[in-house]
């Protein structure tokens, strides 16, 4: 029987767009096979920020746990996707209680509609969602959208809410296609020394 996947990486070409200001994605051939006479050999440049990304806590933390430190099994794990489409504000009180079990939670907000294109604006998500994830013993928080806090936040309070309570953020996830419900989870950073960020791999699957 096949097993159900849902891929909600963006994808990473010259269109993906960067935080405004960021470095821009880019992929060249730096040695072709005609060249090299054996391989093709590709070079990248490109924030660690870019399209789908886990934020280390080192991104908002000077004293914060960078990529290669972050426990794996975060990243592995029981995810419920949460429909909260039309919510100009996400509260605790738009989230269901998680399903058992469940250790991440995937809000679909619906508000990033051009992958193309950087979002003029997205939800806000109240600070007292940290709270709720502890409470409900949810250690990663997952967004359709670029960033947990607003593009022109400097403070990022939604950032240092997840912080403080040792909660984790996964952002720039798609989840157009993928019904509420409860799935497994794999996104996991690239093992960089000392990274504040990394681009993933995430898929949903059951």
């Amino acid at each position: 029987m096949a097993r159900e996947l849902y891929d909600i990486s963006m994808d990473l070409n010259a269109a993906t767009p960067e935080w405004p200001g960021d470095t821009a994605f880019g992929y060249r051939l730096s040695v072709t096979q005609e060249q090299s006479g054996s391989v093709n050999i590709g070079e990248l440049k490109t924030s660690t920020h870019i399209g789908t990304h886990v934020d280390a806590p080192y991104h908002y933390d000077a004293q914060g746990l960078k990529i290669d430190e972050l426990p794996l099994d975060v990243y592995l794990s029981t995810a419920q996707v949460v429909d909260v489409q039309g919510k100009s504000v996400v509260s605790k009180k738009d989230l269901p209680a998680p399903e058992a079990g469940v250790s991440t939670i995937l809000l679909k907000t619906a508000s990033w509609s051009d992958r193309k294109k950087f979002p003029p604006h997205w939800p806000l998500f109240e600070t007292e969602l940290a709270e709720w994830l502890v409470e409900h013993g949810i250690r990663l928080l997952g967004v359709d959208v670029p960033s947990v806090d607003p593009e022109t936040s400097k403070e990022l309070p939604m950032h240092q809410a997840m912080n403080k309570h040792g909660r984790f953020i996964l952002e720039g996830i798609v989840l157009d296609d993928v019904p509420a419900g409860v799935y497994q989870l794999a996104a996991l950073p690239l093992k960089i020394t000392g990274a504040e960020g990394s681009p993933v791999r995430a898929v949903l699957y059951k």
